[in-house]
């Protein structure tokens, strides 16, 4: 059961559904647990992802925000500026802003990270 105090809240991560958001295809699934949807969060995008066997997102960049991806478990592939990188467990990878990537799962079991990004919006327009 979600817990919220002054603002503050405590959620376990079963309690959060697994979604497909848009441009993830194949089994590419996310538990939004910090986003201003689910917590109010004003700067911060907080995700755990699981991408299933061959499940990727669409080559795509940020206009101003910039991403954390830190793999928990399995085995993938991150493309940055059109290079391939293995990234296995435990790999961290920093995203700036006008950095075109994607990322897919090249293993044979599920590929675990999670994703913090921040601003939660990608506008040009200062918060």
């Amino acid at each position: 059961m979600a817990k919220e105090i002054k603002g503050a809240s405590i959620r376990h991560i079963a309690e959060m559904p697994w979604r497909e958001f848009p441009n993830h295809f194949g089994g590419a699934l996310s538990k939004p647990l910090v986003m201003p949807e689910t917590a109010g969060s004003r700067h911060i995008d907080y995700r755990i992802s699981m991408y299933q066997p061959m499940a990727h997102v669409a080559r795509h960049k940020h206009q101003v925000q910039e991403q954390v991806y830190h793999v928990l478990e399995g085995e993938g592939l991150m493309e940055i500026a059109g290079e391939s990188h293995v990234v296995r467990k435990h790999d961290v990878i920093f995203l700036p802003p006008g950095v075109e990537h994607a990322i897919s799962n090249s293993g044979l079991v599920d590929l675990v990270f999670l994703v913090v990004t921040s601003p939660v919006t990608d506008d040009e327009r200062p918060v």
